[in-house]
């Protein structure tokens, strides 16, 4: 008898808990190496109390995405500083580099935009490395422009993107 081949678990895509910041903190320093020639900055920060506190901070929302046990995508958001309360600045956005290419980006790229159209948000902004073309690439395949508001800054490493959330 020959076994079929195991399938998968599906996709989910949850609120991140704060006891996985350690496993949230390893998957962002996995992807953001890929883009930072020189190293990533603030490589020697501690990562998984920034993640927890993201996680726990009240209007902020950690999303992830989980396949067979195992977080494979990420993406922290709320509104920043100073901003209207329409507006949800998406603040990291991380596929583990072992699954890019696979739609897990695009399921949690659609679960957010829902979150939003729910939250009754109209506008969404995002900081990507000017380095990180693929991001760039995807981003842009999804909708997000750059923000013409937002003058280029020379020392600046990012570029500013926007994107309409179409409240239904």
């Amino acid at each position: 008898m020959i076994d079929a081949p195991r399938v998968g678990e599906p996709l989910v895509i949850r609120t991140a808990l704060p006891a996985e910041a350690e496993d949230v903190a390893a998957l962002m320093v996995r992807a953001r190496s890929t883009y930072y020639p020189d190293g990533m900055p603030d490589a020697d920060a501690d990562w998984p109390a920034r993640w927890r506190e993201a996680i726990e901070r009240p209007g902020s929302r950690v999303l992830c995405a989980v396949r067979d046990g195992r977080l494979i995508g990420v993406a922290s958001f709320r509104t920043p500083e100073g901003a209207p309360a329409e507006t949800v600045k998406l603040f990291q956005f991380h596929v583990d580099p072992g699954h890019w290419r696979t739609g897990v980006g695009t399921a949690l790229h659609t679960a957010c935009m829902e979150r939003w159209r729910a939250d009754g948000r109209r506008t969404a902004v995002l900081e990507v490395h000017v380095g990180n073309r693929r991001a760039q690439a995807f981003y842009a395949a999804l909708g997000w422009t750059p923000d013409q508001d937002v003058p280029a800054d020379p020392g600046d490493h990012h570029l500013v993107l926007r994107r309409t959330v179409a409240v239904e």
